[in-house]
């Protein structure tokens, strides 16, 4: 008797294969995403390209879309959407836009970002979307149609109290507004779940996020970015937290505590213009909160919970340091603004740039604190982003530089003639994680233990490791990376124990290491120059600095002001094995590597080439282009790099 036939399968045999090869691949990924060194807070297939000892994926935290109240007045009209798109490798148009809606420009990144957080302001978040709404009872109130007139945008539309009152429209309590606001949250939430690669590829991450904005002192804003898709239903603004510490305080309630799987990190943002060190002083308003202006322990907890990294540089400038006083440091002039807050932006009277806004002193005034408190409110990893009012993350080329907008274009939606930005203004830069892949869980990860850096738009790749045994020979090693996580910490942590050798000192030793930028065929990136650590120390309660050349050094390196052709030799990569020569175990420290590039053409001059602007004839300066000609506007421009620190606690 013959066996029965079998019954037909609706697939080919290699299909059928190909089906069981997957689940197997697909379980064996299953089985390994168990085994990653963080929780996994979402459902997403674990990504292929996996890696134990981590890689660097560049991204951009700080974008602003036309759900922003300023980017909106200016014309924006790329959503979250087409931003995430553009951050994705898209061609997208912005301002100025024609009778048909056509916009005059298009933008492409030459290299896609691996992520991008979308942080469009909170405040007025709602007012905005009834202003664009057509449908809404409010359309047609007077403050919509102060915004849609952009001469009365500013007193019209966007004044208003930074202590919770809002615009009339917005009813009793302001729940038109806060109705209005939790839609657009909603939209921004799946504007991210849309473009998040959830496959095993993970060519991208999305991160939800907004930017809480106060404007009490000047600036004094954060970006408040998610770990997961698990957040609150309202994004807090200034006008329901009086203060960056109500802001912490609800984050912890309404996310931490109140929601399972919810997360944050709150990164404060360009403290250059904070005026007098606002951004490195108390997070409670002594004036409407009960306080002496000190930072208590209940606050420095708070803030090193949720304030892991800092935002060193942006569109409006560098915020590393200041030359004055103790601080030497040429490169210390890097993009600085002239003014202290961003009224001096606007026409308002300016008063000079203050020491005490910068990052490094922020750092320094961190360890006297930590000396106090026991715990440091100030341990900052470091990142930098664009800021953009464009919708346009990542967009930091020099050549070919558009503008951001942001508060300087309020009102303005038209392209000025010559130079299309404010010429103390800069095309932004980027931020770096070392995570395991490119995923919201690892990626938060990397952000909450600081192994993060900032680029000022260029993408070299930058290792940065402390201990106290590395060995001199360790940068000819093929296993730096391994080493140097076996042998003691990387970028954004502190130093293990020091240990004892015989009774012999020991001072910390570091590792760093730098690949040049490889660019792309169209532009190819630029030779390093040299590497430097910088220190930040305490003595007998007051603090020091210091910079220590490292690798690399002065070079020939030039530009050819013609052409923006750089000239001269640089390196591809540089590494050294650095002991610090002046170390005192008995006193905190920090260490932080920066990395210099070659020079290169600045944004505006690269346009003045374009335009064929010869300053040695006037004829040829057009309109608009006179800035070319300034001799005290830098024509050039060092890219570079800033690791977090690594810090040393007795």
């Amino acid at each position: 008797m013959r066996p029965a036939r079998p019954a037909m399968l609706p697939f080919s045999r290699d299909v059928v294969f190909a089906i069981l090869l997957t689940g197997c691949v697909l379980s064996a990924l299953n089985a390994a995403a168990t085994d990653r060194p963080y929780a996994i807070t979402e459902e997403r297939e674990p990504c292929r390209g996996y890696d134990p000892l981590r890689r660097p994926f560049f991204g951009d935290t700080h974008v602003h879309t036309s759900y922003s109240h300023d980017a909106s007045t200016q014309d924006t009209r790329n959503t979250p959407r087409d931003a995430y798109r553009f951050a994705r490798g898209e061609e997208i148009g912005i301002q100025p836009y024609d009778e048909d809606g056509n916009s005059k420009r298009r933008v492409k990144l030459d290299r896609p970002l691996d992520w991008t957080a979308i942080s469009d302001h909170s405040e007025m978040l709602g007012e905005v979307r009834i202003c664009e709404d057509t449908a809404h009872p409010e359309y047609d109130s007077d403050v919509c149609w102060n915004k849609r007139n952009a001469q009365f945008a500013l007193l019209g539309f966007l004044a208003r109290s930074q202590i919770g009152e809002r615009h009339k429209m917005c009813g009793p309590g302001g729940e038109i507004c806060r109705a209005a606001a939790r839609s657009a949250w909603a939209d921004i939430q799946a504007a991210a779940e849309a473009a998040y690669d959830r496959s095993a590829g993970c060519q991208f991450t999305s991160v939800i996020g907004y930017e809480w904005t106060s404007g009490i002192a000047s600036n004094l804003h954060r970006n408040v970015l998610f770990r997961n898709h698990v957040v609150p239903d309202y994004a807090l603004s200034s006008m329901d937290t009086v203060s960056a510490f109500r802001l912490f305080e609800g984050l912890q309630r309404d996310c931490v505590e109140g929601l399972e799987s919810c997360d944050a990190v709150v990164i404060p943002h360009n403290s250059n213009i904070s005026m007098d060190g606002y951004m490195f002083k108390t997070t409670r308003l002594t004036s409407l909160e009960t306080g002496d202006g000190k930072v208590d322990q209940e606050e420095a907890r708070l803030r090193n919970r949720f304030e892991r990294v800092v935002e060193i540089m942006q569109h409006k400038g560098d915020s590393e340091c200041l030359l004055g006083a103790e601080t030497t440091d040429e490169a210390c002039g890097f993009e600085k603004l002239p003014y202290d807050a961003m009224s001096g932006a606007i026409g308002a009277p300016r008063t000079p740039p203050k020491r005490s806004a910068m990052v490094r002193e922020g750092l320094k005034k961190g360890l006297l604190l930590e000396q106090e408190l026991g715990t440091n409110p100030l341990k900052f990893g470091i990142i930098a982003s664009t800021d953009t009012h464009l919708g346009t993350p990542g967009l930091v080329s020099e050549e070919g530089h558009v503008g951001h907008g942001g508060a300087s274009r309020v009102m303005q939606p038209a392209v000025p003639e010559g130079l299309p930005d404010a010429i103390e203004f800069n095309p932004g830069g980027l931020a770096v994680v070392w995570a395991e892949e490119n995923a919201r869980d690892s990626i938060f990860e990397a952000l909450r233990r600081r192994e993060v850096y900032g680029t000022s738009g260029t993408r070299p790749e930058v290792r940065f490791f402390g201990g106290w045994r590395y060995p001199a020979d360790l940068c000819e090693a093929e296993n730096i990376a391994e080493r140097g996580y076996a042998m003691g910490v990387p970028m954004g942590a502190d130093l293990p124990h020091r240990p004892e050798s015989e009774g012999a000192f020991l001072a910390p030793v570091f590792v760093v290491s730098a690949l040049q930028d490889p660019g792309t065929e169209r532009r190819p990136g630029t030779a390093l120059q040299r590497i430097q650590i910088v220190k930040g120390w305490t003595q007998d309660g007051t603090t020091h600095e210091k910079v220590y050349e490292v690798a690399g050094g002065p070079n020939e390196a030039s530009v050819d002001l013609d052409s923006c052709t750089p000239t001269g030799a640089g390196a591809r990569g540089l590494c050294e094995v650095w002991r610090d020569p002046d170390f005192d175990a008995g006193e905190r420290a920090f260490y932080y590597a920066r990395i210099l590039e070659n020079p290169t053409c600045r944004w505006q001059q690269h346009l003045c080439v374009e335009a064929g602007v010869d300053c040695s004839d006037p004829e040829t300066v057009g309109r608009g282009y006179q800035l070319c000609c300034d001799s005290s506007v830098p024509r050039t421009v060092q890219e570079r790099a800033w690791t977090s620190p690594i810090w040393y606690r007795p």
